[in-house]
């Protein structure tokens, strides 16, 4: 078996373009991975391309060689978007080998520690601010909306959900993300006693909504510095967070806000390898270890599990990605000792579960893991292109 082809395919997922790679191989299965370039890695189609020339003609099937010398290749540009184009390579590659035998990726891996996995409804409420006419809901538009959104999340079998910090003041109602310069903020990220207050209030209509025994969770992203992450942990102590979740590159910052916060620290989702976690795990700072599949690669992923595993730290995924990411990462879940609960956006496009032949099934907050070869599922091509990508 030899690779014939390595592509790049893409289709509109609304507010954002849904990216898949195909390895086609000359005897056997095609492979499938899904990729992100829509936030912060525009021209990773292009680095894959590159690397994909190298392998292009070689066996497919073993894995961890191929990946590791397309780790050496990059090495002097370690992580970041060199690291997603060999996630996905490896991911598709996984797929090829996974289906070559007849089982499922998590089987490759000792495989599966379990079946089905607690699911959290992520940026609840987010994409409703500005996207409601493309998911076919009403749109956010106040603290009674959040609410009822809470009783959604409660009635609908969720048994917990996480969001982000909105502000209903703006011109237009948008999530507060100054970290990423997408809103007023930056670059001094300043945690004021107005947003302070509207956190509080957001998070106390969700948890009218939703009731006493819903998991709440908030995602602080980079908008914050240190004192201002300690703040606002504090000011949210009565909400009973099942976690926050926040980001910094400090290891030690985020050891500090740790132990100053009264609830579960979750962090990581942006950090690659298990080399990257240890420092932070060292220091104490996270009780749940964010890790992405998509991004770093199931081979990286498990290490970080695993040495997360070492401190007596469970994991959640990060997943904002499509249908087939999704499919993936619940392998991921599959396969670890230490899985904490999953994330997913019940919130999306129309057309996404049309995208794979099987989509993921959810049934009472969980979702069910495939059992089919590979991943569970393929990408219907021809979705894609009634679909195509707006950039």
């Amino acid at each position: 078996m030899r690779i014939k082809r390595v592509e790049t395919l893409h289709c509109d997922g609304g507010w954002r373009v849904l990216s898949f790679l195909k390895i086609t191989t000359d005897t056997g299965p095609a492979g499938w991975s899904e990729f992100n370039e829509s936030y912060g890695s525009r021209g990773l189609s292009a680095v894959i391309a590159g690397l994909g020339e190298l392998i292009t003609g070689g066996d497919p099937r073993p894995v961890i060689k191929i990946s590791t010398q397309l780790q050496a290749r990059t090495r002097q540009v370690r992580g970041g978007i060199a690291q997603q184009a060999i996630a996905a390579i490896e991911n598709a590659l996984l797929d090829i080998k996974a289906k070559d035998l007849g089982v499922s990726v998590c089987e490759l891996f000792g495989g599966p520690v379990r079946s089905s996995l607690p699911v959290y409804w992520s940026h609840c409420g987010s994409y409703r601010l500005r996207h409601a006419d493309l998911l076919g809901v009403s749109p956010l538009r106040g603290y009674d909306d959040i609410a009822a959104l809470g009783a959604e999340v409660a009635s609908r079998g969720f048994g917990a959900l996480k969001t982000n910090v909105f502000d209903f003041d703006a011109p237009e109602p948008v999530m507060f993300m100054p970290g990423f310069a997408w809103t007023s903020g930056y670059p001094e990220l300043n945690l004021s006693q107005n947003l302070i207050g509207k956190m509080t209030a957001q998070l106390a209509a969700f948890r009218d909504g939703a009731g006493p025994d819903t998991g709440l969770m908030l995602d602080l992203n980079y908008n914050f510095k240190t004192e201002g992450f300690i703040r606002a942990a504090q000011a949210l102590e009565p909400y009973d967070l099942r976690w926050l979740e926040l980001d910094t590159t400090d290891p030690s910052a985020l050891a500090e806000i740790r132990a100053a916060a009264p609830m579960p620290i979750a962090s990581g989702e942006s950090l690659f390898g298990a080399r990257s976690y240890q420092p932070f795990l060292d220091r104490g700072a996270i009780d749940v270890a964010i890790v992405d599949v998509i991004w770093n690669g199931l081979r990286d992923a498990l290490a970080s599990a695993a040495i997360a595993d070492a401190y007596e730290t469970n994991v959640a995924p990060h997943n904002f990605f499509g249908p087939l990411a999704t499919l993936i990462s619940a392998q991921f879940c599959a396969t670890i000792p230490n899985f904490a609960i999953m994330e997913i956006d019940a919130d999306d496009v129309p057309w996404r579960d049309e995208i794979v032949t099987r989509p993921p099934v959810i049934d009472g907050g969980c979702l069910q893991v495939p059992a089919g070869p590979g991943w569970g599922a393929d990408v219907c091509e021809d979705v894609l292109a009634a679909h195509p990508p707006r950039w």
